[in-house]
């Protein structure tokens, strides 16, 4: 494992946040405006549900590069923490999402913290790089695997399960003209990580 500070680019500046292979990680610290703490509550409860959550899967789907994010108030509805895990650099992450129905999402749980500009406001990137904090130790469980490779991972998983459970996948095993492939160790291999 190789935890870094930043992933600095030559044409981007340096930003705050940790790497762990492909994987980085974003966490921002704000204040939230006074008496804003329930406002910010409900619009967090209204984006995690029904069509505006759709939306969001959605363009999460089509961005490919966010592994998990969670949104938390605390200090008595004064601070309010949002942490991620991305793929690629901090730059493209904060455009791609600004691009899309979670740029929206991001002006409107957003407009409930101090000094916050916009989504599309110029200085944008300037103001989260002054409320992010990086992580102190950040370790991922796959930090060579991109969320695409991952989600490859399970497409062709769900498809070799579906041979598996097939009367010709089973024939084919038995089937003496198959013993030199079947008795490989690759394949046996294959085999037991396939019924684990």
């Amino acid at each position: 494992m190789t935890a870094t500070s930043g992933a600095a680019q030559s044409a981007q500046p340096d930003r705050p946040g940790m790497t762990d292979g492909v994987c980085s990680e974003f966490t921002v610290f704000t204040k939230i405006k006074p008496g804003h703490g329930d406002a910010l509550r409900e619009d967090l409860a209204t984006l995690a549900g029904g069509s505006a959550d759709v939306e969001a899967r959605g363009a999460l789907r089509q961005i490919g590069t966010l592994h998990d994010a969670r949104h938390v108030i605390f200090d008595n509805d004064t601070r309010f923490m949002f942490a991620s895990v991305f793929d690629g650099s901090w730059d493209t992450y904060i455009d791609d999402f600004g691009k899309t129905v979670v740029g929206a999402r991001f002006d409107t749980v957003f407009s409930h913290s101090e000094g916050f500009p916009g989504i599309s406001d110029p200085g944008v990137k300037d103001w989260f790089v002054a409320q992010q904090e990086p992580a102190g130790v950040f370790v991922s469980s796959y930090p060579d695997l991109t969320v695409q490779q991952i989600w490859k991972d399970q497409r062709v998983n769900e498809a070799f399960q579906a041979v598996l459970d097939t009367p010709e996948f089973r024939a084919a095993l038995e089937n003496p003209a198959n013993a030199a492939l079947v008795g490989t160790p690759a394949f046996q291999k294959l085999l037991e990580e396939a019924s684990a």
